[in-house]
C-alpha cells in the first residue's frame, strides 16, 4: 500500500477524532481502511507461505492453512 494512502487514513482518523466525517469522507475512510487490512492480509500470506517449522529433530515442515473446526 502506498504511504500517501496510508497518510490519508491517518489524516482521516484524526479529522474524525477532532471535528467529526462527512459522509463522503466516511466512505472514502471506510475504503481505504479495506485496502489496508486486504493488503496486510496479503502479506502475512506471502510471508507465512514461506516460512518454514525446523523441529527439534531437524525435520523441516512448511507452513500450512489449518481447516476450521
Amino acid at each position: 500500500m502506498e504511504q500517501a494512502k496510508i497518510d490519508r487514513i491517518n489524516e482521516l482518523a484524526r479529522k474524525s477524532r477532532a471535528e467529526g466525517l462527512s459522509e463522503e469522507e466516511q466512505q472514502e475512510q471506510q475504503a481505504l481502511r479495506r485496502e489496508y487490512i486486504d493488503a496486510m492480509k496479503n502479506s502475512l500470506h506471502a510471508t507465512l507461505k514461506n516460512t518454514v517449522i525446523v523441529r527439534p529433530d531437524g525435520t523441516r515442515q512448511k507452513v500450512e492453512k489449518r481447516d476450521k473446526e
